[in-house]
């Protein structure tokens, strides 16, 4: 009698193969990841057909004010850059969204919303969605929206694939969730000053904002040690090297090669930075094998004119990054979404006349809400977040055409695509854990 083992295996052998359906990342040769700012997805898509946009707010539309009680009109926009009631809107704003650009022109700056780790988590106030108003410092500006059908980044969703369903990994802002796009983790700061401390009651709820936790997490805007304004001289607030594995870490252990790009970094570099570069937005600058001068920085920490050198000359790397310069990031109160929406064209542009575009998916996303209401609850995943949906446009030969992915996301899954098409570790369990974009394949 045969052993069993052996018996196992000689009835697989009688048994026909059937093959399996190949991966459709096994057909993606480059991923490319376009990090804009502070858009909310409906701010921006909720009219786009097909998606979940404003028509399935309901309720979440309205919101309440401290008291609990729903606002009988929207409290009059504030204009962050002179701190008072913006006089472009009337004092009578309904209690639920609005057109924007019957205001203020998409090519017109607003004024900008409160974007913070704790004061976000109030807003969402446990999925219902209705205390963004109460908690900003724009008032009623939150529940504004545009109409974007007519610019680019709406285009290309129409001829490719708009995700519905991706949410920013962290709560807060610009900061927290660039570490969450290249580590999925919040920078250690232990000895952060008292004065950068924020205290929170026993119910976790905010008692004084601060830019660290009570356990020592940087979580709202902190530079680094390694790069940052040369007006800020105080290098006690200025977060400290870090050391937790980071996606370059796991791309250089399978010898693939990889860039961040960033408008402006160079001039940053030399200490003569543009008054438009955000310090903040350089997640990668906070890891000690990254720093000034080392061997990984040379490497992999390249400015825009090298982006557009490398498309051109068909040399990108596998995986890149880029980072737009502040004026072209659509950022809310510094620039708006016009200027941004025409660079983002033209970088789209340049890489589909790249020879590499035959193998390409390009990932354009935001890196946060920046303040702005939307109505779909963010799923619940660890103290971190997620928090507010942000729109996601996927770009390339082998991304479905005309579809909407309703797959849930966050930024860990722009990692676990990298990763499960490169064959490189998860950098921790949440990327680990994240659903990779596979569904919006052909």
């Amino acid at each position: 009698m045969l052993k069993p083992t052996l018996l196992t295996a000689a009835l697989l052998a009688s048994v026909p193969a059937f093959a399996q359906a190949p991966d459709p990342l096994a057909k993606i040769g480059h991923i490319v990841v376009i990090f804009d700012e502070n858009r909310s997805f409906d701010s921006m898509f909720s009219r786009f057909p097909g998606a979940n946009g404003l028509a399935n707010a309901g309720d979440r539309a309205i919101q309440i004010g401290l008291d609990g009680k729903p606002y009988k009109t929207l409290p009059q926009p504030i204009d962050s850059h002179i701190k008072a009631v913006d006089p472009r809107f009337p004092a009578t704003l309904p209690n639920k969204p609005f057109d924007l650009a019957h205001y203020v022109a998409i090519s017109d700056k607003t004024g900008d919303m409160i974007h913070a780790f704790y004061q976000e988590q109030m807003q969402i106030d446990g999925g219902r969605m209705d205390r963004y108003v109460a908690v900003s410092n724009a008032a009623g500006l939150v529940m504004g929206y545009y109409d974007t059908s007519k610019t680019n980044l709406w285009k290309l969703a129409t001829q490719f694939t708009l995700g519905d369903a991706m949410f920013h990994s962290a709560f807060g802002g610009s900061f927290l969730n660039h570490a969450f796009l290249v580590c999925s983790c919040a920078f250690r700061f232990p000895e952060a000053p008292a004065s950068m401390v924020a205290q929170v009651g026993p119910d976790g709820v905010m008692i004084k904002n601060g830019q660290v936790t009570p356990d020592g997490y940087a979580v709202n805007t902190t530079q680094s040690v390694y790069l940052h304004d040369p007006k800020m001289t105080d290098t006690t607030k200025l977060v400290p090297p870090q050391a937790m594995p980071h996606i370059g870490d796991r791309l250089d252990a399978k010898g693939v090669n990889w860039a961040w790009y960033a408008g402006g970094y160079d001039d940053a570099m030399a200490g003569k930075p543009d008054e438009e570069f955000r310090f903040h937005h350089q997640p990668l600058v906070y890891f000690q094998n990254l720093a000034p001068g080392t061997p990984g920085q040379k490497a992999h920490l390249k400015d825009y004119k090298d982006f557009v050198r490398d498309i051109q000359a068909n040399t990108l790397p596998p995986v890149v990054f880029y980072k737009p310069i502040g004026e072209l990031d659509e950022h809310p109160g510094y620039t708006e979404i016009a200027t941004g929406d025409k660079h983002l064209a033209e970088v789209v542009a340049m890489l589909q006349k790249s020879p590499a575009y035959k193998d390409m998916l390009i990932v354009i996303t935001h890196d946060e809400n920046g303040g702005a209401w939307d109505h779909v609850a963010p799923p619940k995943r660890d103290r971190w977040g997620p928090g507010t949906r942000v729109p996601l446009v996927v770009v390339g030969p082998s991304v479905k055409n005309g579809y909407v992915d309703h797959t849930p996301y966050d930024f860990g899954s722009i990692l676990r695509t990298i990763e499960v098409r490169f064959g490189v570790e998860p950098v921790n369990e949440i990327d680990g854990n994240a659903y990779p974009m596979r569904g919006l394949l052909k």
